[in-house]
Protein backbone atom coordinates (compact mmCIF):
# COMPACT_ATOMS: atom_id res chain seq x y z
CA UNK A 1 0.00 0.00 0.00
CA UNK A 2 1.50 3.75 -0.84
CA UNK A 3 0.48 5.99 1.53
CA UNK A 4 0.95 9.60 0.53
CA UNK A 5 0.06 13.10 1.57
CA UNK A 6 -3.08 14.10 0.12
CA UNK A 7 -3.44 17.92 1.37
CA UNK A 8 -6.85 18.23 -0.53
CA UNK A 9 -8.29 16.02 2.23
CA UNK A 10 -8.16 18.98 4.99
CA UNK A 11 -10.78 21.17 3.30
CA UNK A 12 -13.15 17.86 2.31
CA UNK A 13 -15.68 16.48 4.25
CA UNK A 14 -14.88 13.22 6.63
CA UNK A 15 -11.65 12.40 8.34
CA UNK A 16 -10.17 13.05 12.01
CA UNK A 17 -11.19 15.42 13.80
CA UNK A 18 -14.52 16.46 12.95
CA UNK A 19 -14.20 19.91 12.24
CA UNK A 20 -18.40 20.26 12.30
CA UNK A 21 -18.56 18.98 15.55
CA UNK A 22 -15.62 20.66 16.94
CA UNK A 23 -17.23 24.02 15.33
CA UNK A 24 -20.63 23.60 17.27
CA UNK A 25 -19.23 22.01 20.40
CA UNK A 26 -17.25 25.17 20.72
CA UNK A 27 -20.28 27.47 19.78
CA UNK A 28 -22.06 25.85 22.52
CA UNK A 29 -19.05 25.79 25.34
CA UNK A 30 -18.73 29.51 24.56
CA UNK A 31 -22.65 30.09 25.16
CA UNK A 32 -22.34 28.01 28.16
CA UNK A 33 -18.84 29.65 29.51
CA UNK A 34 -19.98 33.41 28.39
CA UNK A 35 -23.85 33.52 29.21
CA UNK A 36 -24.42 30.27 31.12
CA UNK A 37 -26.51 27.00 30.91
CA UNK A 38 -29.90 28.80 32.15
CA UNK A 39 -29.77 31.85 28.78
CA UNK A 40 -31.76 30.51 26.28
CA UNK A 41 -29.77 30.78 23.69
CA UNK A 42 -27.84 27.53 25.29
CA UNK A 43 -30.40 25.02 24.69
CA UNK A 44 -30.40 26.35 21.30
CA UNK A 45 -26.75 25.35 20.39
CA UNK A 46 -27.09 22.20 22.24
CA UNK A 47 -30.02 21.42 19.61
CA UNK A 48 -27.98 22.50 16.61
CA UNK A 49 -24.89 20.83 18.22
CA UNK A 50 -26.72 17.45 18.34
CA UNK A 51 -28.34 17.70 15.68
CA UNK A 52 -24.94 18.24 13.37
CA UNK A 53 -23.20 15.55 14.86
CA UNK A 54 -25.76 13.00 14.50
CA UNK A 55 -26.30 13.78 10.85
CA UNK A 56 -22.38 13.13 10.18
CA UNK A 57 -22.12 9.87 11.98
CA UNK A 58 -25.95 8.92 10.87
CA UNK A 59 -26.95 9.81 7.53
CA UNK A 60 -23.65 11.26 5.80
CA UNK A 61 -21.39 8.47 6.95
CA UNK A 62 -24.02 5.81 5.47
CA UNK A 63 -24.56 7.88 2.41
CA UNK A 64 -20.45 7.43 1.87
CA UNK A 65 -21.00 3.68 2.62
CA UNK A 66 -23.37 3.22 -0.20
CA UNK A 67 -21.30 5.66 -2.81
CA UNK A 68 -18.25 2.97 -1.98
CA UNK A 69 -20.69 0.12 -2.94
CA UNK A 70 -21.88 1.90 -5.96
CA UNK A 71 -18.78 2.85 -7.14
CA UNK A 72 -17.68 -0.69 -6.99
CA UNK A 73 -20.85 -1.39 -8.44
CA UNK A 74 -20.54 0.89 -11.87
CA UNK A 75 -16.42 0.08 -12.11
CA UNK A 76 -17.73 -3.43 -12.36
CA UNK A 77 -20.80 -3.01 -14.76
CA UNK A 78 -19.26 -0.34 -17.15
CA UNK A 79 -15.29 -1.47 -17.16
CA UNK A 80 -13.85 0.55 -19.87
CA UNK A 81 -17.03 2.86 -20.59
CA UNK A 82 -16.34 6.80 -19.41
CA UNK A 83 -18.89 6.80 -16.91
CA UNK A 84 -16.86 4.25 -14.85
CA UNK A 85 -14.13 6.90 -14.57
CA UNK A 86 -17.15 9.40 -12.58
CA UNK A 87 -16.46 8.05 -9.17
CA UNK A 88 -19.11 9.20 -6.14
CA UNK A 89 -17.56 11.12 -3.18
CA UNK A 90 -16.69 8.26 -0.40
CA UNK A 91 -15.68 10.21 2.00
CA UNK A 92 -18.65 12.10 3.50
CA UNK A 93 -19.57 11.38 7.62
CA UNK A 94 -17.70 10.29 9.89
CA UNK A 95 -16.78 7.56 12.66
CA UNK A 96 -18.23 8.12 16.57
CA UNK A 97 -14.49 8.57 17.58
CA UNK A 98 -13.45 11.06 14.63
CA UNK A 99 -16.92 13.38 16.04
CA UNK A 100 -16.30 12.90 19.62
CA UNK A 101 -12.30 13.91 19.37
CA UNK A 102 -13.72 16.98 17.31
CA UNK A 103 -16.24 17.69 19.76
CA UNK A 104 -12.97 17.33 22.58
CA UNK A 105 -11.23 20.05 20.41
CA UNK A 106 -14.04 22.08 20.14
CA UNK A 107 -14.52 22.14 24.09
CA UNK A 108 -11.13 22.92 24.56
CA UNK A 109 -10.86 25.80 22.00
CA UNK A 110 -13.85 27.61 23.62
CA UNK A 111 -12.32 26.83 27.21
CA UNK A 112 -8.72 28.56 25.63
CA UNK A 113 -10.79 31.14 24.12
CA UNK A 114 -13.41 32.27 26.76
CA UNK A 115 -10.78 32.35 29.43
CA UNK A 116 -12.03 36.41 30.30
CA UNK A 117 -15.64 35.53 30.13
CA UNK A 118 -17.22 34.76 33.97
CA UNK A 119 -20.94 34.02 33.75
CA UNK A 120 -22.37 36.36 36.91
CA UNK A 121 -24.22 34.97 39.65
Amino acid sequence: MDRKWDLRLLFASGGMPSSHSALCTALTTSVALCHGVADSLFPVCLGFSLIVMYDAIGVRRHAGMQAEVLNMIVEDLFQGHPISQRKLKELLGHTPSQVFAGAMLGILVACFCCQSCSVAT
